[in-house]
């Protein structure tokens, strides 16, 4: 039955089913983002010299940033451990796709990366919630 209270006055993030929902988007976020991390990882010989530098401090330097930020950083996103500060190296990576490296592609080109980007955003925003390695060390501080 449709709970018109709960949908008008949702109950604060810190309940489970809030953060049960939070975990399932670090969970396929990370993945898809990991996947995309892997790829770049295992192409690496090829990429180093052709992949894009957009911020002028050279391709191989470029590379293992993205690398970097789509592969290591989106598993500590995933697991929720030190989740802010691993979605900066996220956040920042595609906001560098969308918006600098890919400035001059038609929309449909950078699409992806702008999605990203406005998920990993109010992700950021959420927090990690309660499930989460972050949760786990703040409930052992206190």
């Amino acid at each position: 039955m449709f709970d018109l209270e709960n949908f008008l006055f949702p109950l604060p993030l810190d309940e489970p089913k809030y953060s049960a929902i939070i975990l399932a988007f670090r969970i396929c976020f990370g993945v898809l983002m990991m996947r995309h991390g892997i790829q770049k990882w295992m192409n690496f010989n090829t990429l180093k010299t052709s992949f894009l530098d957009p911020l002028g401090i050279g391709i191989k330097s470029s590379l293992v940033l993205a690398i970097f930020g789509e592969l290591f950083c989106a598993f500590g996103f995933m697991i929720g451990f030190l989740y802010r500060l691993c979605m900066i190296p996220m956040m920042f990576t595609m906001f560098v796709a969308g918006f600098i490296a890919l400035r001059k592609a038609p929309f449909d080109q950078k699409e992806l990366s702008i999605v990203y980007l406005i998920t990993f955003i109010l992700l950021y925003i959420l927090g990690p919630g309660m499930y989460s390695i972050d949760y786990l060390f703040a409930m052992n501080i206190y």
